[in-house]
């Protein structure tokens, strides 16, 4: 695996810097099923120019967590226009990533890369339970007749009879959605945005209790005024301190084994958006190595 520069990959640390890394960043800049607002495959590079105005020390967690983890970034690569070879191919860098006991984290990207993601997981695990922040189920069978479209990318993680789904900020579904959830509702919970202020997040502390955990973030989960970057935006989602609440549970209670963060759609001259997707990653990373 042929990796950036400590300085040009994420959080721009200084070259000088020597580390053994617990963490390999993969830039995936897949764009090929979208369907209303394009640039998804320029997410991963704003993503991590973003990250080097990134404060490296956590006031939270008292240290600069990048000493204590290690983080490299692969160098970008030609993504295949096939999308099933595509996420062949994810599929086979995370392998890779896994053999070396390394931990994983993808920038998307649409969140069809998620099912290519997760696969080495199902193979690795008896059981992997997906925590899935969305404004959209992505339930569908297919969209617009592709079956790894978008919007069918949890539908896809399914697919493998090991994988259950935990979703949070859910608030956009079609008929057909709710048919397959009812009839699959041993495997699939959502915690839906329209009922935010009465989440029990008890429960959710016990149905994720001592469960291997992949992580997948859709920024659309967040709400369309603090995350509008994004090409199908939906009012009514998450906000900052909620959404690393919910990470901080997760991470406490769980093993988060890989993670996944998509569908940013830079809009030029808009840094704040890509400064948050950026932060959240670096927050997910933190608490995953050392928030217990």
């Amino acid at each position: 695996m042929k990796y950036l520069s400590n300085k040009n990959g994420f959080l721009g640390i200084d070259n000088k810097f020597n580390f053994k890394e617990k963490v390999v960043i993969v830039p995936f800049g897949l764009e090929k099923t979208v369907s209303y607002g394009g640039g998804t495959k320029n997410g991963p590079k704003e993503i991590i120019k973003a990250s080097h105005q990134v404060e490296l020390y956590d006031e939270e967690l008292h240290c600069e967590p990048y000493k204590k983890i290690g983080i490299k970034t692969l160098k970008p690569f030609v993504i295949d226009k096939n999308i099933k070879k595509a996420l062949k191919k994810m599929s086979n860098i995370n392998e890779k990533i896994l053999n070396k006991k390394l931990f994983p984290m993808t920038f998307g990207g649409e969140h069809s890369i998620t099912p290519g993601c997760i696969a080495p997981f199902t193979k690795k695990y008896k059981n992997l339970c997906l925590l899935h922040f969305d404004a959209h189920a992505d339930l569908r069978e297919s969209y617009n007749g592709e079956k790894f479209s978008h919007a069918s990318a949890i539908k896809r993680c399914l697919d493998y009879k090991n994988v259950s789904v935990i979703s949070f900020g859910i608030r956009n579904i079609s008929q057909n959605e709710i048919t397959y959830l009812k009839k699959n509702s041993s495997r699939i919970n959502i915690f839906w945005a329209k009922d935010k202020v009465k989440w029990n997040l008890k429960k959710f502390k016990q149905l994720i209790k001592n469960k291997n955990v992949y992580l997948t973030f859709d920024v659309d989960g967040l709400d369309s005024s603090i995350m509008p970057a994004t090409g199908t935006p939906e009012p009514g989602g998450l906000f900052w301190y909620e959404t690393l609440n919910i990470i901080k549970i997760a991470t406490k209670n769980s093993n988060i084994v890989g993670a996944d963060i998509n569908e940013l759609s830079p809009i030029k001259g808009f840094n704040s958006y890509n400064f948050l997707v950026a932060k959240l990653a670096y927050k997910i990373l933190s608490y995953k190595f050392l928030y217990k």
